[in-house]
């Protein structure tokens, strides 16, 4: 299964762009794909247009939930890596993944590195 990051969710709908190639290749393949409820509400945030999020929604009509566990293992890499201003959000989906046993497909690379060492399966777009 592969988890994406909301950069990566943005940019996958743009016609063209790397991510969008690897969202295509990887529906083509039938790839388990998923976003976090902690991706969805930052992609619903912008910027996106509404038939983005007709797109979106289509393809990931159920992020996945929040769970207590997550929040717990959330801290964990919070605190096991250097409790980084603003990062906590990063910290849940990390947390989101690598409960389902998923990799993170981001573009923000240096955002999820720090989660490798406890187990986190890092994809850049690229």
């Amino acid at each position: 299964m592969i988890v994406l990051d909301t950069n990566f969710l943005i940019a996958g709908l743009v016609p063209g762009t790397a991510q969008d190639a690897r969202l295509r290749q990887w529906l083509e393949s039938s790839e388990p794909l998923a976003v976090s409820v902690i991706a969805w509400a930052e992609f619903l945030c912008g910027p996106v247009t509404p038939e983005h999020v007709r797109q979106a929604s289509r393809l990931f009509p159920s992020p996945v939930a929040l769970l207590p566990e997550d929040a717990a293992r959330a801290a964990e890499l919070y605190n096991a890596t250097g409790r980084r201003r603003g990062s906590l959000a990063d910290c849940l989906i990390a947390a989101t993944c690598l409960r389902l046993n998923a990799a993170i497909a981001t573009d923000n690379t240096a955002d999820f590195c720090p989660f490798e060492p406890h187990g986190l399966r890092v994809l850049a777009s690229t």
